[in-house]
């Protein structure tokens, strides 16, 4: 089993630790306002049966982008985990692809992550702007990512998919990975409704896969029912092998262990095919990003 998405971080690089706590997307979260090493990673995942793992950028401070990935690599060196990382560049800047070429320079990167997400709720806004996704700029300097053979994880609201397909489309050689299979946060009829028409749109495009990941994150708990409900629905869309597991550990930790978190999908995935649990489990994120053995 590969885990397609966690973090890994040390408290004085990430902002959003230190100080007074603030609203965040997830809630409260003093509990991990705190290290959290690769050792307590692997602990976590010892019986679950993860076999390789990709470290997804944790938000150091912007000018930091370089010494993420830069530590997150000595860690693999030294620990032989994670295997993949994605970092992070300013793709909406004029000097991203200098960005890129100082990030290529570390042997396990294999895509780039910045976070388009944006909200009328303003603790659920990370992003300037709405239409960010379809930013001129932006498109152009993810393009150019196809020359390094990176991916970008695609992170939006259902009510900016429009402006994701149009990322999508203008990038047709680059891999989407949709994170979190599209943040679904809003579980009213509307809300399902805006995030399947989405959903549906992007599932056209045959360059964007989904990640299925973070089921908690708006409900706050390992709902099993929940996430069965979001992979059959993501799925029947997508189709298994466009699908592929993430953990968003230790986010998830907050409400739920990764003992519980697996199972939770192990049950909710037995229905389909062992092919189609495998893609899932494994081919999926295997393919997109050919983590290091």
């Amino acid at each position: 089993m590969i885990d397609a998405h966690h973090h890994i971080w040390r408290r004085k690089d990430l902002p959003w630790l230190r100080g007074p706590e603030q609203p965040r997307i997830f809630g409260p979260y003093a509990a991990i306002r705190r290290d959290y090493p690769i050792d307590e990673y692997l602990a976590d995942i010892a019986e679950s049966g993860i076999e390789r793992s990709v470290y997804v950028q944790a938000n150091w401070a912007k000018a930091d982008f370089g010494n993420e990935v830069a530590w997150v690599q000595s860690i693999a060196d030294s620990h032989g985990w994670p295997n993949a990382i994605v970092g992070y560049a300013d793709m909406c800047s004029v000097e991203a692809d200098l960005q890129l070429q100082g990030l290529a320079r570390y042997p396990l990167m294999r895509g780039i992550r910045q976070q388009l997400h944006w909200h009328t709720n303003p603790a659920y806004r990370f992003a300037a702007r709405e239409d960010l996704p379809a930013d001129p700029v932006l498109k152009q300097n993810v393009a150019r990512l196809a020359d390094y053979g990176w991916s970008f994880d695609l992170q939006v609201f259902a009510s900016q998919m429009a402006f994701a397909a149009e990322l999508a489309e203008s990038c047709p050689d680059v891999t989407m990975i949709l994170q979190h299979a599209g943040m679904l946060e809003d579980l009213s009829e509307d809300g399902m409704a805006l995030w399947k028409t989405g959903m549906e749109r992007l599932a056209g495009l045959p360059n964007v896969v989904v990640k299925l990941s973070a089921f908690g994150t708006f409900i706050h708990r390992n709902d099993a029912e929940f996430i069965g409900r979001m992979i059959c629905d993501t799925v029947e869309m997508f189709g298994a092998d466009r699908c592929m597991f993430g953990s968003n550990f230790p986010i998830e930790k907050l409400w739920t262990s990764f003992e519980d978190l697996i199972s939770a999908f192990r049950q909710q995935t037995e229905y389909l095919t062992a092919a189609e649990r495998n893609a899932i489990f494994r081919e999926t994120a295997a393919g997109v990003y050919r983590p290091a053995s």
